[in-house]
């Protein structure tokens, strides 16, 4: 008996199903009423950029939005006047399209849309990442159909940036898009009346900070965030929301651990790196060395370890942070580390949902503060650790290495009232001539000044919105 193969029209009924708008010239209503996410405004002109003759790729963590940023690009281009049957969405994962190549799909897609040729086609192609060698297909495609538009989105961030550095050297262009910051948060949940701009004199001239017009319904929101924030999806569906931990564990966890990054590196002892996940998941924040996971772990080789976290931050799960001493020094052996999940709201959903005076509430917004950091591609943070002596966050210049600011991050009001028992940022400020330090609070506001050293206090929330905010104000411009 032959086994049947999926037939032709099969493969255009399926291409006329994902693309509705060939007949209704818009996306489903299902997309159209998803609030856009900021990071659309950065992505739209790479969209536009035909001149050029590169794919554009849309990488990024599952469940951050990817397919709906996709569908959003879609009515955009109907919008500015795109012909609706130009416009091809294919998914990739989709059984119908197994064993088929790109330019096999580019070809069946001309068909269904009733178009006899390519030119001014763009080709959307979501979760690439299940097709075997994509990178290989992608950029025959951009050199043969030099008047097409490809954009590519997948979630194996580690894949998709190794393989289109290897592969597609001047074919490709990647675009991060990583979980939400507090900034997009407050801005999908149209919650903007909260915040208001403020002028703080930072080092001789005004620097634009946010502060609030409600700190306490604003903590409230952050918290919200810590708990949920990290993903679209979450904070507008209370369904999730009442289980959390179903949706980010089986979704994006799992997937990942035991899906994405054992396929890709042939990960034979899953279980390994699931619990050194969960390990680093709990004590997000902390201090770690590759000895004191090794023993953790059962004796899991330290090389192996090491492996497992490139592995982990590479599928932007994690972000290992290095440290310099008291004088900004940086150290000859990387012995220690400071280990933050790249959104907080993992951790809420692996374990439990923190409240604001949860014994874990400190280092939660520590990660959700280096969370608004992690967007600038182009910024390295370090901390600063000696012998009875710590600093959470500390800017090295690039040219010199001598820091630039540091940052203490609390969740308390204690230090705006007592700032002299911030010993250690006063010790490194000192010994460092530094003259402006910041450090946050629960909602106090204001500089204080001791020993020449301006304090520069904010609330932690209105401070993680700050960061997000201008993140995007430098990338746009």
């Amino acid at each position: 008996m032959s086994l049947k193969s999926v037939s032709e029209k099969q493969i255009i009924d399926r291409l006329k199903f994902e693309n509705p708008w060939w007949v209704s010239k818009e996306i489903e209503e299902f997309y159209h009423e998803m609030p856009r996410r900021l990071y659309f405004n950065l992505f739209k002109p790479l969209v536009y950029e035909t001149e050029i003759k590169r794919a554009l790729l849309l990488m990024g963590p599952r469940r951050v939005g990817k397919t709906v940023m996709l569908y959003h690009t879609v009515q955009d281009l109907i919008d500015s006047g795109i012909s609706p049957n130009r416009i091809v969405f294919i998914t990739v994962e989709s059984p119908v399209y197994m064993n088929i190549g790109l330019e096999e799909m580019l070809q069946f897609s001309l068909i269904a849309s009733g178009l006899d040729e390519p030119a001014g086609l763009f080709v959307i192609f979501d979760e690439i990442q299940y097709l075997k060698n994509w990178e290989i297909h992608l950029k025959s495609l951009v050199d043969s159909y030099k008047k097409c538009k490809f954009i590519a989105s997948g979630s194996a961030a580690a894949a998709l940036k190794y393989k289109s550095i290897e592969s597609g050297a001047g074919r490709f262009t990647d675009f991060l898009l990583p979980p939400l910051t507090f900034n997009e948060y407050i801005h999908l949940k149209d919650l903007e009346s909260l915040i208001i701009p403020s002028q703080v004199n930072w080092k001789g001239s005004n620097k634009i900070f946010y502060s609030t017009t409600h700190i306490e319904e604003l903590n409230r929101h952050f918290i919200d965030y810590l708990n949920y924030g990290g993903y679209p999806e979450v904070i507008f569906s209370e369904k999730i929301k009442a289980n959390p931990g179903r949706f980010i564990r089986q979704d994006i966890i799992d997937k990942v651990l035991l899906r994405d990054l054992p396929s890709l590196y042939g990960i034979r002892d899953v279980q390994e790196l699931n619990s050194l996940f969960t390990t680093i998941s709990y004590n997000t924040g902390s201090e770690f060395s590759l000895e004191t996971l090794s023993k953790e772990s059962g004796g899991v080789k330290k090389q192996t370890i090491k492996t497992y976290i490139e592995y982990l931050e590479s599928a932007f799960l994690i972000k290992t942070v290095k440290r310099v001493g008291q004088n900004a020094k940086r150290f000859q052996r990387d012995n220690f580390f400071k280990i933050y999940l790249t959104n907080p709201s993992l951790r809420a959903a692996l374990f439990s949902p923190i409240s604001a005076t949860d014994d874990m509430i400190g280092n939660m917004v520590e990660t959700a503060i280096y969370a608004q950091w992690m967007h600038r591609d182009w910024f390295t943070p370090w901390y600063a650790r000696w012998q009875n002596g710590e600093v959470d966050m500390v800017c090295l210049s690039d040219s010199n290495f001598n820091p630039i600011w540091a940052l203490e991050v609390k969740w308390s009001n204690r230090y705006f009232e007592r700032p002299k028992e911030l010993k250690s940022l006063l010790k490194f400020s000192l010994e460092n001539e530094m003259e402006n330090v910041l450090v946050t609070s629960i909602d106090k506001e204001g500089t204080k000044s001791i020993d020449g050293i301006n304090f520069h206090f904010f609330p932690a929330a209105t401070y993680a919105y700050t960061v997000g905010k201008n993140t995007l104000k430098m990338k746009g411009s």
